[in-house]
């Protein structure tokens, strides 16, 4: 977009609806940030555009752009300077207040991942009180995605079958059929012809790795990625359970937040997230070499997309270090249930010449490539 072109898009945002004839229909993300604007100032008269349709609205429905979702995507769209801007604007300006001050509102609210993630980008606004009722519900939104996951990301480590030695853990793909069958043939009703179990044979899991794998989660905490942040935490505790695995979690932006002692609580480790901000992957990278104790018996796992805030030599130089030594390096530009990535291709093609693998996965993913790679 050229300069000329720029400075007419943002007279279209400041002028709203009504100046398309002089400065043209808006393309892309521009539409979705004219939305934003357009249901925060439209109030200014008596309007408020959303993204869905339908009439104004400032409550927690989900019938239209909800406040939630507002907040989750100014935090997307923005730059922070922008989104401290609108904040004021929606707190002190136009009273949209029911994220931040309004506890009773928070505890009618149905726990969900929109819901979490505006809570993560707003309770440095909270007052004590809000912020205890917001707690809660970010751990019935855990709860939840720890039920939905921990099968898939813990399923990877069970074990091989071992045909040798019988087991009194009952599952279904446990199960000796031949010696379940040749067992029980006494038990054959020649009249209904069928056959009884009633003692069904199961085969034991071989209890794998016994040496230990030392796993550090190296996670990007910039507004962009905060599903993957939430999901990241969640299966870094699942994680923190298994016991072949030592488990570290750092969060990054221009700082670094190593929050692995928080790591068997994910509510813990999200309230303590600051989203937003710069981001340094090289220095999160070189913290994360400096915990590598057994090259050839730790995978450095980076959650991130890849657009780098510092420049990328001392990231791209620690990346070959590391590889060089024997460290496992993936990097991953999704870690959630979608896994749709949006991240600097450039830049994690350059990682990827150096010898780290790049993609994106769910949970459940992550932990099959984990299981696979420590066997």
């Amino acid at each position: 977009m050229d300069e000329i072109q720029v400075k007419k898009t943002r007279w279209r945002l400041t002028l709203g609806e009504g100046s398309e004839q002089m400065f043209g229909p808006l393309e892309g993300t521009w539409q979705g940030r004219d939305a934003l604007l357009g249901f925060l100032y439209g109030r200014e008269y008596g309007r408020s555009r959303n993204v869905r349709g339908g009439e104004r609205t400032a409550d927690l429905s989900n019938s239209v752009l909800t406040v939630p979702e507002w907040i989750n995507q100014v935090h997307t769209l923005f730059p922070r300077k922008t989104i401290e801007r609108l904040e004021k604007d929606a707190l002190e300006r136009y009273e949209i207040q029911e994220m931040v001050t309004n506890p009773e509102v928070l505890e009618r609210a149905t726990p969900n991942e929109v819901l979490l993630k505006a809570v993560l980008h707003t309770k440095h606004l909270m007052n004590q009180e809000v912020l205890k009722m917001a707690r809660q519900l970010v751990q019935k939104v855990v709860d939840e995605l720890m039920k939905k996951l921990a099968r898939p990301v813990q399923a990877p480590f069970l074990g091989a079958l071992n045909r040798q030695r019988r087991s009194y853990l009952k599952i279904a793909k446990n199960l000796d059929t031949k010696s379940t069958i040749r067992r029980n043939l006494k038990h054959y009703d020649h009249k209904a012809k069928r056959l009884f179990i009633q003692e069904p044979i199961f085969y034991s899991r071989i209890r794998q790795l016994a040496d230990r794998w030392k796993i550090i989660i190296v996670v990007d905490q910039s507004g962009s990625m905060t599903d993957s942040v939430i999901h990241s935490a969640v299966t870094a505790s699942i994680f923190w359970g298994i016991r072949t695995l030592k488990t570290h979690l750092i969060l990054f932006d221009t700082n670094i937040v190593d929050v692995t002692e928080y790591c068997s609580d994910p509510v813990e480790t999200l309230m303590k997230v600051q989203l937003g901000g710069g981001t340094d992957i090289g220095q999160a990278v070189a913290y994360a070499s400096n915990l590598v104790e057994n090259a050839r018996k730790t995978i450095i796992v980076l959650v991130t997309d890849f657009y780098e805030g510092a420049s990328p030599h001392r990231l791209l130089s620690t990346t070959q270090h590391l590889v060089q030594s024997g460290v496992l390096l993936l990097g991953l530009a999704a870690l959630d249930e979608r896994a749709e990535p949006n991240y600097d291709r450039n830049l994690a093609r350059q990682l990827a010449n150096l010898g780290a693998h790049i993609g994106a996965m769910t949970p459940g993913e992550l932990a099959a490539w984990v299981s696979e790679k420590v066997r």
